[in-house]
């Protein structure tokens, strides 16, 4: 059981960064009102969609937590040595994929709670993948659409998702009907 490379550490952290800063400059400087413009009344608006990458990191990193604390490394990854093509599919928006119920927004938090509760989630996701001589190879959990996948590659699917949620963010501005008014936030 080896710890990650320097090379794999790098590629996570910076990853892991990036997106944190891209989401966050996305949406920082929208206004209520945008943070709240949905659509059509089945898509969610920007503020849910960061409510829902809040929720779904915290439960990737508890499991990952969990595993790695359970010091009992485990099966192989269905996504072995393709760390890449995981990361692309995550990403993708092409199919759309119904949360379940525990990764829907409630929309009860105020917008600057989102992003704080956003921007501790990531630093501490970060710190962890900095800083963990863990196998993360080693500790494999199913994902509920990918299958298995190992405690470095749920790091990865983390910020890929964000980027994808990011992509959602951008198609939301881009709607006809996106309020442009200048942002107060």
């Amino acid at each position: 059981m080896e710890a990650m490379t320097p090379a794999e550490r790098e590629r996570l952290t910076n990853y892991l960064s990036q997106t944190r800063s891209q989401l966050l400059e996305t949406v920082r400087s929208l206004s209520p009102e945008q943070l709240d413009y949905k659509p059509n009344p089945d898509r969610w608006s920007i503020a849910q969609v960061v409510e829902h990458v809040n929720i779904v990191e915290g439960l990737a990193f508890s499991r990952i937590d969990a595993a790695v604390k359970s010091a009992t490394p485990s099966a192989q990854s269905a996504w072995q040595g393709r760390d890449e093509t995981l990361v692309e599919l995550v990403k993708d928006r092409s199919t759309r994929v119904q949360a379940p119920e525990r990764g829907q927004p409630t929309s009860q938090l105020p917008h600057e709670e989102l992003f704080r509760q956003f921007d501790a989630a990531r630093n501490r996701t970060i710190e962890f993948a900095a800083k963990t001589e863990a196998p993360l190879r080693s500790y494999c959990f199913p994902h509920p659409i990918f299958g298995e996948m190992d405690a470095y590659q749920w790091l990865l699917a983390a910020a890929a998702h964000s980027d994808r949620h990011c992509a959602q963010i951008l198609e939301v501005m881009a709607d006809a009907s996106f309020p442009r008014a200048a942002a107060t936030v």
